[in-house]
């Protein structure tokens, strides 16, 4: 296998030619960048893409410079499909993983009664949702046990929550935000296929760090954000619906006129594609910067990827682990390039302070972004560390020697 890069030029082994990546990373050359997670570090080409265009909407117009880019905006959504594995008809661009997770929850009919079917290590925006879902519409939330070895959700367990239901819908986080934990989500799938149940996947962390197939997933619906591991801009996301879903006239609780068109004073008809979830107004040099991380994350390749990030995280995880008044909170057999962990001693803040003022970039999460995993953890919060492939072997050690001398002078 071999994979092209758009800092070499020319083809190179399965092993990413690090410095050019690093020479592509402006960010680089300014921190230890840990908050993949939050935000990855932009490549310069998506920074030249988004800068083009806002070059070009101020000499000539808004308007007419996104006509005259309309090839290169219409491959965000090729780019897209290509990336998990699906048609440019079935994606839809989103202001966030969160805006795509809302549309798709709008477009369901829930009634009285009807239950959401997810997992206890689920992301804290889509818990808020479902319960504002119970709040508006009655629905029941109900939330799979996690297996007793802390691999995840109990699979078998969530498969008979499925029979017993029948839910109106099934969603599950595939990486949540307070863990570096991977949950099965092309098992579950897998069942909620045979009961021809509704599955919808958050893989906000996922997209960009591991290789998508919405195929392999069986999902109806997924979102994402492009700013985490994909490096694209903040403020951009996507949603895929599956033609399933689009032939059988699945549309948004608002609709406007860039997703349906109105046929008559008192009709409308939506459109084709999963564009009936996006509105006429879109950011377009946003949009171009999108694709071009898209574009460089398939260049760089996802296997690749896939490979070298855990393994950073592996590295970080395995040197905290043997810290005193450390403790390391990811579970699962290959966790991902997300790690958790809680420090005696300090108080968040101060210490996110702390490693900031080494150049180090990290983020805190809280016990209100995950009230079921961090009660059975018993912790308030913990700091997230994420690396991504352009870190070096050398910034794990010298982030895990930063935590280190905190945690000797603990304060």
């Amino acid at each position: 296998m071999t994979i092209q890069n758009s800092a070499f030029g020319s083809p190179v082994e399965p092993l990413l030619d690090l410095a050019a990546l690093r020479a592509d990373t402006p960010g680089c050359e300014s921190v230890i960048h840990f908050n993949n997670a939050g935000c990855g570090l932009l490549a310069r080409p998506v920074l030249a893409a988004m800068l083009d265009h806002l070059r070009l909407e101020a000499e000539i117009g808004g308007y007419e410079a996104s006509a005259a880019r309309a090839a290169e905006v219409a491959d965000f959504h090729a780019s897209v499909a290509e990336l998990i594995g699906a048609g440019a008809r079935n994606i839809a661009f989103a202001g966030s993983a969160t805006h795509a997770f809302t549309k798709a929850l709008s477009a369901i009919d829930f009634r009285p009664g009807d239950t959401v079917l997810t997992t206890r290590n689920d992301f804290i925006s889509n818990q808020i949702a479902f319960l504002a879902l119970r709040r508006r519409h009655g629905i029941r939330i109900v939330h799979a046990p996690d297996h007793p070895d802390g691999s995840g959700v109990d699979v078998d367990a969530m498969a008979r929550l499925m029979r017993t239901h029948r839910p109106r819908l099934v969603s599950v986080t595939h990486i949540p935000t307070n863990s570096g934990l991977v949950q099965p989500v092309a098992e579950i799938g897998r069942h909620c296929r045979e009961l021809d149940l509704l599955y919808l996947v958050d893989a906000c962390q996922s997209v960009g760090q591991y290789p998508i197939d919405v195929t392999e997933i069986g999902c109806d619906l997924l979102t994402a954000t492009c700013r985490k591991f994909l490096r694209g801009p903040r403020g951009s996301g996507f949603l895929y619906v599956s033609d399933r879903l689009l032939d059988a006239g699945l549309e948004p609780l608002f609709i406007d006129m860039y997703g349906a068109r109105w046929t008559a004073p008192g009709h409308y008809r939506p459109v084709d594609t999963a564009a009936r979830f996006e509105e006429w107004e879109f950011p377009y040099a946003t949009v171009l910067g999108c694709a071009a991380a898209v574009r460089y994350a398939l260049r760089v390749g996802l296997e690749p990827v896939a490979r070298r990030t855990p393994a950073l995280a592996a590295r970080l995880r395995g040197q905290l682990a043997d810290l005193p008044g450390v403790r390391t909170l990811d579970g699962g057999a290959a966790p991902a390039a997300l790690v958790t962990f809680a420090v005696h001693g300090w108080q968040p803040e101060p210490f996110k302070a702390a490693m900031a003022a080494r150049g180090i970039n990290s983020a805190l999460s809280y016990r209100e972004f995950a009230q079921f995993d961090f009660a059975d953890k018993e912790v308030e919060w913990c700091l997230r560390l994420s690396p991504h492939y352009y870190n070096t072997e050398d910034e794990v050690d010298e982030v895990a020697a930063a935590v280190a001398e905190l945690v000797g002078g603990a304060r």
